[in-house]
């Protein structure tokens, strides 16, 4: 394997080592490091004092080219997470968690992404100490940390990383007495959310698999569905439909193009979803 003998930096300041360092040792025999002063909040924060520009992997990069500059290496993950409505079930909420692997060395950039309605992503506005703890029972308070803060004032009031009842209640009534109403928001900095580290670990497994697939031409990490190609025929008129006729996979060093049918292990649709047949 092309990463023999060489180290990897994970590109996290919220201890996301945690899940990724061990699968990378035990599925690629990959070492890891993190940085100390390696600050990626710079790119970004989920409760908006910094606003993230461009996408999730516009990001990434971003968090790349940074732990470059820092550090002599040239092995290196980065995760991205985005939170909001699913994009399909839009009345669920969902974690979005992308993981970035860059090789400089070997020109390599291979991408994995999970999505997941197993997230306590949330925020209310509470007047009381009963909405604060109802809000806080529905979060999965005191596993999870919750932030309380005052957006409208200049500058905005934000206490994150609240593990406890008494800094939640003590927090409350301070920000309370100058102000009619305080938002609470779930802290969704992976430190602090047991259930986002989960989701990143998932993540984490899809971007080894992604890495151990390699071209059949050249061998080359990373190969990896391109496109996803519709048309699968419907059993009852034969006609394509939405569904998934097959996955194409193309290798980013020789070009090496392979269509994979039928990879749901299904030959036709059922006329329910037939555009034609149930229109």
């Amino acid at each position: 394997m092309i990463f023999s003998g060489r180290k990897m930096l994970i590109a996290t300041k919220h201890k996301k080592e945690e899940v990724i360092a061990p699968l990378f040792f035990e599925e690629l025999g990959i070492a890891s490091f993190v940085l100390d002063d390696l600050d990626t909040d710079l790119f970004g924060t989920f409760t908006g004092e910094i606003e993230r520009e461009g996408g999730p992997l516009d990001a990434l990069r971003k968090k790349v080219e940074m732990a470059m500059s820092l550090a002599d290496v040239d092995l290196i993950v980065a995760s991205e997470g985005s939170f909001g409505p699913h994009p399909s079930l839009f009345f669920l909420p969902a974690a979005d968690e992308m993981l970035l692997f860059v090789d400089k060395k070997n020109n390599l950039e291979i991408v994995a992404r999970e999505i997941s309605t197993d997230t306590n992503f949330s925020s209310a506005e509470v007047n009381s100490e009963e909405e604060l703890l109802a809000f806080a029972e529905k979060a999965l308070f005191p596993s999870h940390a919750l932030i309380l803060s005052v957006a409208h004032q200049q500058p905005p009031i934000f206490v994150k990383g609240i593990t406890s009842q008494e800094q939640l209640l003590n927090t409350f009534y301070k920000l309370k007495t100058k102000n009619n109403s305080v938002n609470v928001q779930t802290d969704m900095r992976t430190l602090y959310n047991p259930t986002r580290m989960k989701t990143i670990e998932k993540a984490c497994y899809k971007l080894i698999q992604n890495i151990k697939s390699t071209c059949p031409r050249c061998f080359n990490p990373g190969y990896n569905v391109s496109d996803v190609l519709d048309g699968l025929p419907c059993s009852l008129c034969g006609r394509r439909t939405k569904s998934i006729l097959a996955h194409q996979y193309v290798c980013k060093k020789c070009g090496h193009l392979e269509k994979r049918y039928y990879p749901n292990l299904k030959l036709e649709e059922d006329p329910t979803f037939c555009d034609y047949c149930n229109p």
